[in-house]
C-alpha cells in the first residue's frame, strides 16, 4: 500500500543522493572544530542566511533554544506571539532551562506582531519589571497558516527593537518555502534579525538537523550553550552531508509542494462539508474545517482516511492542516481528495 502522508513535511525521507552522501562523509571531531562536512554545511547555510558563521544543531527547537539563552540571561524578557511554536510547541525550554521570562502578545492573521503592541510590551527600566532581551519571529509561521513574513515587516520589527537594546530572533523553520511564496533570497527575509535558525528536516528533506545562524561572536556563545544542551556531536557530518545536498538540491524545487498545495486546496473546497481558511494556502500548508453540520469530528474523518492509506493531521475538533512536501506528488494529492470525498459522502449517509 502506497501511503499518502500530509500529516507534516517533517515525515520526509532523506532522497537517494542524501543516502549517498551520508556514506560517503568525510567526517571528524565536530566538538574539536575537525569536522569538515560539518564545517561546510555552516559556512553555506550562513552565506544562504547573510550571515557570519553558523551551527549545526539537532533540531529547530534547539536551535530556537540555544539562540535564546545565548541572547538572555535568566530574569530576562523575551517577546512573542501567543501562536508561536517557541511558545506552543518547545516544551517550555526557555523557562525550563534558561529562566527567562515569555510575554506572549497576539500574533495577527498574517502571523505578525503589531508593532504598536510591541512597543507597548516593552518593560521601561524598572526594578520590579523583567527585563525586557528579545523579539522573536516566525516566518513562516505555523499556525497562522502557512503564512510568510516580507523582508519590510522584518526590517521593522529590528528598526524598533534595536531602538530599545534589544535583539531579533527569527524562528525560520521554513525560512525556505517564505523566500519561495514571496520569490526572494532567504538572505532578504534574514537580513536584519540578529539570529536565525531554519530547519534541514522538513521541505528540505533531510532527516535530521538545523542551522542557527548569526555573528561570531553570537555562534561561539550558542556552541556553549549547545554542548550544555547535549548538543555536541563527534563525526556528525554524517547527518551534515544530507543537509549539503537538501541546501543544493531542495530548494529550488518547494514551488512544486506550493502549486501542490494549491491544487490540494482547491479539490477539497469542492467537497461539501469542507470549509477552507481564506487564503489558504500561502505557502504548502493547508487549513480547513469541517461546517458544523457534518456529524463526525475531525478525528473520526483521520481515521477513516487511513483505510485509504491517506495520513493527515486532525488539530481541533472540526479543524485540519495537511502539508504537501516531496513525497506527495500529483497521484496522491488526488488520492487525498477522493479519499476525503469518500469519507465525508458516507458520513451523510
Amino acid at each position: 500500500m502506497d501511503w499518502i502522508d500530509l500529516r507534516s513535511d517533517t515525515v520526509t525521507l532523506p532522497t537517494a543522493e542524501m543516502r549517498q552522501a551520508m556514506a560517503e562523509a568525510e567526517v571528524g571531531d565536530d566538538v574539536y572544530g575537525e569536522d569538515p562536512t560539518i564545517n561546510k554545511l555552516e559556512s553555506l547555510a550562513a552565506s544562504l542566511m547573510g550571515k557570519e558563521s553558523g551551527l549545526f544543531v539537532t533540531s529547530g527547537t534547539m536551535g530556537n533554544l540555544a539562540a535564546i539563552l545565548a541572547h538572555c540571561g535568566r530574569g530576562d524578557e523575551i517577546i512573542l506571539g501567543d501562536r508561536s511554536h517557541t511558545f506552543l510547541f518547545e516544551a517550555g525550554g526557555v523557562s525550563a532551562l534558561g529562566g527567562v521570562h515569555p510575554r506572549q502578545i497576539s500574533n495577527q492573521p498574517d502571523g505578525s506582531l503589531d508593532l504598536d503592541e510591541v512597543q507597548e510590551s516593552i518593560r521601561s527600566d524598572d526594578v520590579h519589571f523583567p527585563v525586557s532581551r528579545l523579539v522573536v519571529l516566525e516566518n513562516t509561521h505555523n499556525r497562522c497558516g502557512g503564512v510568510s513574513l516580507s523582508a519590510e515587516y522584518t526590517r521593522a520589527m529590528a528598526e524598533l527593537v534595536h531602538q530599545h537594546d534589544m535583539l531579533l530572533h527569527l524562528d525560520g523553520a521554513r525560512i525556505f518555502n517564505a523566500a519561495t511564496a514571496q520569490g526572494v533570497n532567504t538572505a532578504d527575509l534574514a537580513e536584519h534579525v540578529d539570529s536565525v535558525t531554519f530547519c534541514l528536516s522538513k521541505g528540505l528533506c533531510a532527516p535530521v538537523g538545523s542551522v542557527l545562524c548569526g555573528t561570531i561572536e553570537f555562534i561561539n556563545q550558542a556552541r556553549r550553550i549547545r554542548k550544555q544542551l547535549g548538543g555536541g556531536m563527534r563525526q556528525a557530518g554524517i547527518l551534515a552531508a544530507a543537509g549539503i545536498v537538501s541546501l543544493n538540491t531542495m530548494v529550488d524545487r518547494l514551488g512544486q509542494d506550493h502549486l501542490r498545495a494549491k491544487n490540494l486546496a482547491q479539490g477539497l473546497s469542492s467537497i461539501p462539508g469542507i470549509v477552507m481558511d481564506p487564503g489558504t494556502p500561502y505557502t504548502n500548508m493547508v487549513f480547513f474545517s469541517l461546517h458544523e453540520g457534518i456529524p463526525i469530528s475531525a478525528s473520526h474523518v483521520q481515521k477513516r482516511l487511513m483505510e485509504y492509506a491517506v495520513k493527515v493531521s486532525a488539530i481541533g475538533e472540526k479543524r485540519f492542516r495537511l502539508v504537501t512536501h516531496f513525497w506527495v506528488d500529483d497521484a496522491g494529492v488526488q488520492q487525498a481528495i477522493q479519499a476525503f470525498s469518500k469519507v465525508l459522502e458516507d458520513s451523510m449517509i
